[in-house]
């Protein structure tokens, strides 16, 4: 049926309401059914010109005959003599033509009011030409008069749609007010124009959309058509008038200034000569029921004939002179003729396939045998009855707003109808095989003999609707499990833009389903760039859920179909702008990596990879790229891709950042190591080749090494440790011989170093853990009894990784803490995981051969060299440390005793002895086995070895509780001061100030403090230049850390005795020694806060006896210092003053703090929103 728009109530219309005996199509107006053609329209005459004898609707045109509206004027030409009602358009020209203008003004005010507005009667007031004063100039020909001429103004009247009676009075024809009422006319002229002009780009606008596009639209309902600019403008004006009336005014400010070229103040800019629709709440409210878009509208007028429709209604007006010209109304016959022939042929196809499907109906219920006469069948269910036809015919869709989809039920067939115009002849075939396997459906039918024309008449005052896209799917419903996934595919794009974004993952297995199943590519690949594209931003959770997803999808469909339509989508969004949804791409290449072809896994995925490794800028990114490439490694078989694959390891282990590089350990080397384990390269190419790089940049290194590139390279190697065990033990003599059984005991908890990641559990890598156990016991007893005889992985280890390590750890700066600490943490891991029976029978022996460590070679210089490289503190952090046991810890104390004593008779440089000193004192544990070390060298009857003791006192002074500073340390340095060697004192002086600088304790203090004293007020010290420069050094480095009594009581004083007593040196040399100790420990204790008194008694007059110094040996060093002395004197002028202003400023405090308690107790009062407290501070108004 054709709907009406239920906004087009005309008067006659009431008026048959009122009337039911008289029929509505009698007494309908011809003026009525329509507003009226749109201004725009090149067909529509000026607003008060005569009625034109003929008009085409802008939006009537279809060649389908759905949208075809002709006027009433242009139907009553033809009409009857049957007498119809005058309608208000009549009596509103009659009253204009007969200048009744005050009534017919109160004509408007009263259909308005009645809410039905006469678009004459609103195009007349509107028009200011109408009530112009006519001056001695006639009018130009073009110019538009009222129907009586011109009309005389009163003075105090504008135009009648624009009074201002505050503006205006009753005076007379003052000439002030002339002028004003011309500009006004004036403006409202161009505004007329430029709506005049709008009108004419409404209906260019209008025309943007092909008309091939529109009828593809028509056709596919569920497509829907693409918003036109028009459509746009209005719907920016119902969004914008929304939020205002909502106080949404920030929103609605941010939307005006999106949509900078609209203005939502005026509903005519939006260029549509329509009448203002509802807001969007009465849309809202009335969508779906009784509104209807103004495509999906048909007048009234469609479908009548000529003969039912009023003859004498035009015929009462007299004739006017015609507003069309002879051409326009050539064009407009020609239209019609048109339509009419595209119509009757409609009409005959249509004809023609009812008359098809009759004959099949016929056919469907001979073949049955007694059908019951209310069943509704889609095929035969008889043995002898026909197959389903797979090539229905094509039929038109009727679900053009003239018919429903859901007939009458007497008539069998036409189910098959609706079905044939959406599924294809393969879900048909299904269809009737299903339907043919279950139950009909019976309906019980009246003893009548109505015929099946009027039986669908009838039904059809039913309020179903299936003229929109939904209406069309209610009413077929699925019967099969492809009809089910078709309409799936066609519901689901439309369903998930109105779920919550935060509800969306609700939506993933009903997608997934779908495009599992569906039949159609397209539809599939609709569906699964909406699975990608479901969630803006998806988070951890999210995504976890489309993962899942997917793999179940790769799982169902194959590796063909994951290659040909999950990849695409991944490849797509490879470049998105928002971080989550390239992570959701770089998560799914991992987790779709085993069901891909293996040419895809190790080709386009691998590539798509290592593209976002390289490029993406997202930490969190690159981190899921490396974990799929991990995972792409475990799937890999193509051995030519392996230099690939070890170029990305070192490429993703040089990145910035940690989390990256943390992911390359925990899943890429372990899944890289298990593969060249398999390829027989883990020990042959692998490992090698960090190796070279290490050494070659070693070489490169001399003047400067990169120590980044060494922690990259190392730590690789540290990874590839479990990997390299687990194929010494798999390809060990006695593999063969392990196996499980419960009574093997279980592995310690110590035996191997805590995993980085699951995948580097030795358990987990040799396949499980009593396989493991039975493997170590093995293990165990060939090395402790057996030997290493053809046992090639192992004896590869021993003879060629181990001297090549050993060599390189004997190449790198034994000064760099960083490299000790790197090579250090290798060895432990390496010694640990081989085991304690290789670490003592194959490593010791071999850094014992290179350090040479025997009684007779202690004074030789020939074996000294090793000793101060980076060998000694690796050897005796690395491997010594490895296991607890009391004679691993008797062996490091004697080899470090051995180190301590061979160095310092030998007058070596002690930088690998303070190295060793240094990685074990950062373990607590080893604190008291370095005090016992030391014990050593302080009873040593060397004086050399006493001193180097002292010396080492400093190092491991940090980071030692005080109670263990308090019973050991201090007593052994104290040992040392009371030694006649003055050498051994003076290496005291550090530690003391280091204990100065880190111990609390007052009493150690105090006995510190008595030793320090006793080097400077001693006598015997008084000439000891080297004495005095350590003790200036300590100072200057303990004092800004020290205790600030201990700093102010001594450090200054005596730093300010001793730059007096350095200007009457006079040896020149041992003069500027001191003075440039002095100058460093003054700028390192200028920062520190100086309280007025020492600073004036003693800091100030040091540095000037500093100054004075410097004036005569550093000219450079003196201008320093004589800013740092108008500072300090500066700091002491500004105190002074402060002082001074002491009482006024503790007045005013208070002051400014009761002042203070009052605001803050205001501001605890509040009970307004953080949103509202600016408007605390606004001024009252």
């Amino acid at each position: 049926m054709a709907s009406v728009n239920p906004f087009d109530v005309s008067d006659s219309e009431e008026e048959a309401e009122r009337r039911p005996n008289e029929t509505v199509d009698t007494e309908r107006s011809p003026s009525e059914g329509a507003p009226g053609p749109p201004p725009g329209n090149p067909f529509s005459p000026p607003a008060d010109a005569e009625p034109p004898t003929l008009l085409l609707s802008s939006n009537r045109t279809s060649p389908s005959g759905e949208g075809m509206s002709v006027s009433a004027a242009a139907t009553s030409t033809m009409a009857g003599g049957v007498e119809a009602r005058v309608s208000v358009d009549v009596i509103a020209a009659q009253l204009l033509r007969d200048q009744y203008i005050l009534t017919a003004l109160e004509f408007h005010t009263e259909l308005l009011e009645a809410g039905r507005e006469l678009p004459r009667l609103r195009d007349y007031f509107s028009n200011p030409g109408n009530f112009e004063r006519q001056s001695g100039t006639p009018p130009a020909k073009d110019q538009v008069l009222g129907p009586g001429g011109p009309l005389n103004r009163a003075g105090s009247i504008s135009t009648l749609d624009s009074l201002d009676f505050a503006r205006y009075s009753d005076d007379g024809n003052r000439e002030s007010d002339e002028r004003v009422a011309v500009l006004e006319f004036e403006l409202r002229k161009a505004k007329e124009t430029i709506q005049a002009l709008r009108a004419n780009l409404t209906q260019a606008a209008e025309s943007e959309v092909a008309s091939q596009e529109r009828k593809n639209f028509k056709s596919s309902p569920e497509i829907q058509e693409p918003i036109r600019p028009l459509e746009k403008r209005a719907l920016n004006f119902l969004v914008n008038e929304y939020l205002l009336k909502n106080e949404y005014k920030l929103s609605s400010i941010t939307f005006s200034d999106e949509n900078d070229d609209q203005d939502f103040e005026l509903w005519d800019d939006v260029g549509l000569n329509i009448p203002k629709p509802p807001d969007l709440l009465q849309l809202y409210r009335n969508g779906g029921s009784t509104l209807s878009s103004p495509r999906d509208k048909v007048d009234v007028s469609v479908g009548v004939a000529f003969g039912d429709l009023p003859g004498n209604c035009i015929a009462r007006e007299p004739q006017k002179k015609p507003d069309l010209s002879q051409q326009q109304q050539s064009e407009v016959v020609q239209e019609l003729e048109y339509q009419l022939n595209l119509l009757n042929s409609e009409k005959q196809s249509l004809a023609e396939q009812i008359k098809k499907l009759q004959s099949e109906i016929q056919i469907l219920k001979k073949s049955v045998s007694s059908p019951p006469p209310a069943t509704l069948e889609l095929c035969s269910s008889s043995s002898s009855s026909k197959p389903c036809s797979t090539n229905p015919p094509s039929v038109p869709s009727l679900d053009n707003g003239q018919y429903l989809d859901i007939r009458g039920v007497s008539e069998a067939g036409n189910d098959l109808v609706s079905t044939s115009t959406q599924n294809t002849s393969q879900s048909q075939q299904q269809t009737c095989n299903k339907a043919t396997s279950q139950q009909r459906v019976q309906f019980d039918q009246p003893n009548r003999k109505l015929s099946p024309v009027f039986q669908q008449a009838l039904l059809s005052f039913c309020r179903m609707c299936s003229e929109s896209r939904l209406g069309a799917e209610v009413s077929r419903i699925a019967d099969s499990e492809e009809s089910v996934m078709l309409m799936l595919g066609r519901c689901l794009p439309h369903i998930v833009p109105n779920v919550l974004l935060a509800k969306r993952e609700e939506l993933i297995p009903l997608i997934l389903c779908t495009a599992c199943l569906h039949p159609e590519p397209k539809e599939r690949d609709q569906l699964l760039h909406i699975l990608f594209n479901l969630i803006k931003r998806p988070d951890d959770e999210q995504r976890q859920m489309i993962l899942t997803g997917c793999v179940a999808f790769a799982r169902h469909v194959g590796p063909t179909r994951v290659e040909a339509e999950l990849l695409p989508q991944c490849w797509e969004q490879i470049n998105h702008k928002y971080p989550e949804r390239r992570l959701l791409v770089a998560e799914a290449c991992g987790a779709l990596a085993p069901y891909l072809p293996k040419e895809i896994r190790s080709s386009l995925v691998l590539s798509m990879l290592q593209q976002m490794l390289a490029e993406d800028k997202a930490d969190m990114v690159r981190e899921a790229v490396v974990k799929s490439l991990g995972i792409i490694m475990g799937y890999i078989d193509d051995s030519d891709k392996y230099a690939q694959g070890f170029e990305l390891m070192l490429l993703s282990l040089g990145d910035p950042s940690e989390r990256v590089v943390n992911a390359v350990h925990q899943v890429f080397i372990p899944a890289f190591a298990a593969w060249t384990t398999e390829l027989g390269t883990l020990h042959t190419a692998l490992i090698p080749s960090l190796l070279a790089r290490i050494e070659k940049l070693l070489t490169q290194g001399e003047h400067g090494l990169d120590e980044h590139k060494l922690h990259v390279f190392l730590s690789a190697l540290q990874s590839l440790i479990p990997p390299l065990f687990a194929v010494v033990l798999q390809n060990a003599p006695f593999t063969s011989r392990a196996k499980p059984h419960e009574d093997i005991p279980a592995i310690e908890v110590t035996r191997f170093p805590r995993p980085a990641s699951p995948l580097q559990d030795m358990a987990i890598i040799i396949g499980n853990r009593e396989l493991l156990s039975s493997l170590l016991l093995l293990y165990d007893h060939q090395l402790e009894h057996e030997g290493t005889t053809g046992w090639e992985s192992l004896l590869w280890v021993v003879n060629q990784l181990l001297p090549q390590l050993i060599d390189i750890v004997g190449r790198i700066n034994v000064t760099s803490s960083t490299c000790v600490h790197e090579f250090s943490r290798f060895f432990w891991r390496f010694c640990r995981t081989f085991g304690k029976i290789f670490t003592n029978t194959k490593v010791k022996p071999q850094f014992q051969e290179i350090l040479r460590l025997s009684e007779e070679n202690v004074d030789a210089s020939a074996g000294n060299g090793i000793l101060t490289k980076a060998t000694v503190p690796i050897y005796a952090t690395g491997v010594l440390t490895c296991y607890n046991q009391e004679e691993d810890r008797k062996l490091l104390v004697g080899f470090l005793e051995d180190v301590m004593t061979t160095l310092s008779l030998s007058h070596a440089p002690l930088d690998s002895l303070k190295a060793s000193f240094v990685e074990l004192g950062a373990n607590p544990v080893y604190h008291e086995l370095l005090l016992t070390v030391l014990w050593y060298g302080v009873v040593h009857t060397s004086a050399l070895v006493r001193c180097t003791a002292a010396r080492m006192f400093e190092l491991v002074l940090r980071g030692m509780s005080e109670a263990l500073v308090d019973r050991r340390a201090a007593p052994a340095l104290i040992t040392l001061c009371s030694g006649p060697e003055l050498s051994v004192r003076i290496a005291t002086i550090p530690a003391f100030g280091t204990i100065m600088e880190t111990v609390t304790q007052k009493e150690l203090l105090e006995r510190v403090k008595m030793q320090l004293a006793s080097f400077l007020e001693d006598p015997q010290y008084q000439d000891q230049h080297s004495l005095h420069m350590e003790i200036i050094r300590t100072f200057g480095r303990v004092g800004p850390n020290a205790e600030p009594r201990f700093r102010d009581d001594f450090v200054l004083p005596h730093l300010h005795k001793l730059a007096l007593a350095n200007n009457s040196q006079s040896v020149e040399s041992k003069r500027i020694d001191i003075a440039i100790h002095l100058f460093e420990a003054y700028s390192a204790l200028s920062c520190c806060f100086i309280s007025e008194e020492v600073m004036v008694n003693h800091f100030l007059p040091g540095l000037r006896c500093l100054h004075a110094d410097m004036e005569q040996l550093s000219p450079e060093h003196e201008v320093i210092l004589g800013s740092m002395i108008k500072e300090c004197e500066i700091k002491v002028e500004n105190r002074g003053i402060s002082d001074a202003q002491g009482s006024i400023s503790i007045a005013s405090s208070l002051v400014g703090e009761d002042a203070k308690t009052k605001f803050l107790s205001k501001m605890g009062q509040l009970t307004t929103s953080g949103a509202m407290l600016a408007n605390v501070f606004q001024r009252k108004k």
